[in-house]
């Protein structure tokens, strides 16, 4: 863990890396203590380093291969036990990917460990080799971070443990709020353009994070999203329909807040840019900001400080939990 701020390097979206559409992007080789928002080299503006930066302290920076998704044990061991019962089936690959109804370079990417299987994957192969169990129990041990970037997982990690997480956008509806449809209008629009094995990485990445607000009953998350990003309409009139009776019901979970800071503002403490912050279990306070071609991790307490109370401050500028509702609920009438 680093004292001072750090760079991560990467395509974002981490959901960004982190929400904006590469969960695996690839590698930007941003230099440590590269800003979110890309005023200079060193991450500050007017030519100054940010407040608490420690150039020599960051968490690395990604370039070449660093941006893309990690081949694991657990893969490479799943990969192997269905190369296995594949050929005591007496199948080609082009014959397995016949029956399975994928194409031929999944499943070569599958069993070389290359690319982490969809639970449907699992199931369909599965039933066409007759597994009796044995795949649906390989993929049980199959690490939970596939797609993404290993600059994100440091913060992947602590997000994965965190007792409360609070999360600001101005860009696009968070990663852990996202539907499918929206989440692929993003992957599909990434440019340099992902190919279909990394969309469907990506997705699939995506939709392991989701499960964090159901599967942490305690943690605290909390929500400021722009009222903006549902007036883009982005991915269509359905898309939107479909994300706003989402987040509707995401609103509805008795650990999640979600608030709307509306359209018209006079006052605004959230203009540096996006920002999300965490709690450890051990009450460690962390912080996450994104940019354009890389991420910027957080560990110093003064930053994260300044953080916490920017994003204070936004809870009382935005509408009421209430009044977000109503206006989810008016702008999803209005489609």
């Amino acid at each position: 863990m680093t004292d001072g701020t750090g760079a991560a390097g990467g395509v974002g979206d981490v959901d960004g890396g982190m929400d904006r559409g590469t969960e695996a992007g690839r590698g930007a080789g941003m230099g440590t203590g590269h800003g979110a928002h890309g005023a200079d080299s060193t991450g500050g503006t007017g030519g100054h380093p940010a407040p608490g930066t420690r150039p020599d302290t960051g968490t690395g920076a990604g370039s070449g291969s660093d941006g893309e998704p990690e081949t694991s044990d657990s893969l490479k061991a799943f990969g192997a036990v269905l190369k296995a019962f594949r050929k005591r089936a007496g199948l080609t690959q082009e014959e397995f990917a016949t029956r399975m109804s994928y194409s031929q370079q999944t499943i070569a990417s599958v069993e070389q460990g290359r690319r982490f299987p969809t639970p449907e994957f699992v199931e369909r192969a599965e039933e066409v080799l007759d597994g009796f169990g044995a795949l649906r129990g390989a993929a049980r041990h199959l690490s939970r971070s596939p797609g993404l970037a290993r600059w994100f997982r440091q913060w992947a990690r602590l997000e994965a443990e965190a007792i409360t997480l609070s999360t600001y956008e101005c860009r696009l509806v968070p990663g852990l709020l996202q539907t499918e449809a929206y989440a692929r209008t993003l992957f599909v629009n990434q440019l340099p353009p992902l190919d279909d094995a990394q969309i469907e990485a990506q997705w699939t990445a995506r939709a392991e994070r989701k499960r964090l607000l159901t599967e942490r009953p305690h943690t605290a998350y909390s929500f400021i999203l722009e009222e903006h990003l549902f007036l883009r309409r982005t991915g269509g009139t359905e898309v939107t329909r479909e994300l706003i009776d989402h987040v509707l019901g995401v609103a509805r979970l008795r650990n999640v807040e979600i608030q709307v800071m509306p359209l018209v503002r006079e006052n605004h403490a959230g203009l540096d840019g996006p920002t999300q912050l965490l709690e450890t279990p051990e009450n460690r306070w962390f912080a996450y900001n994104e940019g354009q071609r890389g991420g910027m991790f957080v560990s110093d307490p003064k930053e994260t400080s300044v953080l916490q109370r920017r994003y204070a401050r936004m809870r009382s500028q935005a509408l009421t939990l209430e009044d977000s509702v109503s206006l989810l609920k008016r702008m999803r009438g209005a489609l």
